[in-house]
């Protein structure tokens, strides 16, 4: 947080928080209906679905609204408040004396569920309405009442989104990227803003191989087919994989950081904290918990840094918070032309803004840019901090570097405060459903990788919700440290050797950024540690699932862009998978499968059985996923033990 920031809040606080202007001002309940086709789940019976709109109206003059880009520039109603709406899903258990005391707020995901698929097994990433979609209801089987609204006004309006107002007289010049990942001589750019002037000598378009190539100018190589979107005639000898940069003169800016107010202030309302012009709708929520998955999981770490977890009254929003997948990265959310759905890989959207310092939840001095901070900062003026689990991936090392979270620049540890645990889910990838399988993609170069964390997510999720509503404290925090060596420097890591090469992955390298011109200015550099990994090129140093602990295959948090596509670059944020040989190969130094499990599959499900085991009296793993997870491995043991 700047010294800015901080100083507008403490003055709030100052202040007794202000004036007490209404924050909603008005829920209407579009339907209410019976949930999931009338399923039944458990001792918790069945479910119904709320859809709704809540509107607000903000005072652009709060000084808790103070730091929120363009707000000051936002048409007002007669009261000289910004009005401004979303959508609301809440689905509860139907029979009030089943419902439990917690309310689950997970921030969409572009507009989506991810808690549909990480943690009820479901197959889609669906705000769900139908049976199937509930997968094999975890959350309602605990009678938890589950929350999404909109905070993003930029996407589709078939998904749950916002209503933000337009600030007519705001121009500027913004910035696009487009990557094809197609073969083609042509190709169609959609613009977030549409551009306030046509000329096209009022833009410029340029085009790279890879993110650290000089941009080439393209000239005349563009034309607008709208005012939000451009054809580009792609040069023939540029891969399907190029990079190409537009920047241009745009109009219809929003204030997208109220996306923070309208999340703060809904919760707020629902819980039943005062304030609000009408009362909650839902009644007996003693406990708010805030869930984000991958972009979303930035949003909450953002949220928090940006000082919205205190209501206009200073009372705490979420008692708990558990941020998945976002590594060390914010949100490209409070900005003038903001793109929320943007964010930094190694080849894709390197340098847009959200992945600058501070990166952890302590106080810590960065080495790099000279600067001084914490994500926490707000909320311990306030005494506002909720209970933290923070849990990543491998990917997360390789494109969000994630080892910023508990590691300086210079190699020193970061002790995490009490209320922040820290979990490494090692070799899972960014995403995936449970009961993947490994998957050609074309873009990549090796096969994607199928493992899911959704048995210790769950875990981890109890533990989150005890220790919120009990006190009960979770597991000690298990990440990649450079104290026993599971963190290492980049160019110290030793891969395996598949197919006669050990590849050494790409790495999305972090600079110092000058986002206030376009494109940015980049600065120092920070340097790259990554988890070390084992004889079979698996990770170290976090949570091992039980299918690393008994490995079928080496399983990567990063996978190769393929020949065609940006070759060698990383691929996006997909995993990789090699599978294990069978027998001892020439130049593969990995164990074969036949030493390993010396009676095949009966050896191996026995393995990941006793790795269950291990993980359950760790508080990592539920007893009640053991058949899960052992069922799973009887399926991989068919394949991988069956006879050639």
């Amino acid at each position: 947080m700047n010294f800015s920031r901080l100083s507008i809040l403490l003055c709030a606080l100052a202040a007794g928080w202000g004036a007490a202007h209404a924050r909603v001002v008005d829920f209407k309940t579009v339907s209410a209906k019976p949930a999931f086709e009338g399923r039944v789940f458990g001792t918790a019976g069945t479910y119904e679905r709320i859809d709704a709109v809540a509107s607000f109206a903000v005072d652009p003059k709060s000084p808790q609204l103070a730091h929120i880009v363009d707000i000051g520039r936002a048409p007002v109603n007669a009261a000289g408040l910004v009005e401004f709406s979303t959508q609301v899903t809440v689905l509860r258990a139907a029979d009030p004396a089943k419902r439990s005391t917690t309310l689950l707020y997970e921030v969409p995901n572009r507009g989506r569920s991810h808690a549909m698929v990480m943690l009820n097994l479901g197959a889609v990433s669906n705000i769900p309405s139908k049976a199937a979609e509930a997968g094999d209801g975890f959350l309602m089987q605990r009678g938890t009442t589950v929350v999404w609204s909109g905070w993003q006004s930029d996407i589709g309006r078939a998904l749950i989104h916002m209503q933000l107002p337009v600030i007519d007289s705001v121009r500027g010049t913004t910035r696009e990227q487009f990557i094809f990942d197609k073969p083609g001589a042509t190709g169609v750019g959609e613009l977030t803003y549409p551009a306030s002037d046509l000329d096209p000598a009022r833009a410029v378009l340029t085009v790279r191989a890879r993110d650290a190539d000089t941009p080439r100018v393209l000239q005349g190589a563009f034309r607008y087919t709208a005012p939000n979107r451009i054809e580009i005639t792609r040069p023939a000898n540029m891969d399907a994989g190029a990079i190409y940069e537009f920047v241009y003169p745009a109009q219809g800016a929003v204030p997208a950081g109220l996306a923070f107010a309208a999340t703060r202030d809904l919760v707020s309302f629902l819980r039943g904290n005062p304030g609000h012009a009408l009362a909650s709708p839902l009644s007996g929520i003693q406990h708010t918990l805030g869930l984000g998955i991958s972009q979303s999981g930035r949003f909450v770490r953002d949220f928090i840094y940006e000082g919205f977890n205190a209501d206009e009254g200073g009372r705490r929003v979420f008692d708990g918070a558990m941020p998945h997948i976002a590594g060390s990265r914010k949100t490209y959310v409070n900005y003038r032309f903001a793109q929320p759905s943007r964010y930094s890989r190694q080849h894709e959207d390197h340098d847009f803004p959200g992945d600058q310092f501070p990166f952890t939840y302590a106080q810590t001095r960065d080495p790099v840019s000279g600067n001084s901070g914490s994500l926490l900062e707000a909320c311990r003026a306030t005494a506002t901090c909720p209970r933290i689990v923070h849990v990543d991936s491998s990917t997360e090392f390789y494109q969000a570097r994630a080892y910023l979270l508990s590691t300086t620049p210079d190699g020193k540890p970061v002790a995490m405060p009490p209320d922040v645990r820290l979990y490494f889910v090692a070799g899972a990838p960014h995403f995936n459903r449970w009961g993947a399988a490994p998957e050609a993609v074309p873009v990549c170069a090796r096969p994607s990788n199928p493992l899911n964390p959704s048995p210790v997510l769950r875990a981890l999720y109890v533990a989150l919700e005890d220790w919120v509503a009990t006190g009960k404290a979770p597991p000690p925090s298990r990440f990649p440290s450079l104290a026993d060596k599971t963190l290492v420097k980049l160019e110290q890591l030793q891969p395996a050797r598949i197919a006669g090469s050990a590849t050494q992955p790409a790495y999305n390298q972090l600079q110092v950024m000058d986002t206030t011109v376009q494109p940015p200015l980049r600065g120092k550099t920070y340097p790259a540690y990554v988890p070390a990994t084992d004889a079979d090129g698996n990770d170290l140093g976090g949570v091992r699932l039980p299918f690393v602990q008994a490995p079928l295959a080496t399983f990567t948090g990063w996978n190769p862009r393929a020949p065609g596509y940006g070759a060698g670059d990383l691929c996006n944020v997909y995993g990789g998978y090699a599978a294990l040989p069978r027998q001892a190969t020439p130049g593969d130094s990995r164990t074969p499968l036949a030493v390993r499990y010396p009676e095949g599959a009966k050896s191996y499900v026995e393995q990941v059985d006793a790795a269950v085991s291990r993980l359950v009296r760790q508080g990592f793993m539920l007893e009640g996923d053991r058949a899960l997870v052992v069922e799973r491995a009887r399926v991989e043991a068919a394949a991988a033990f069956a006879a050639p």
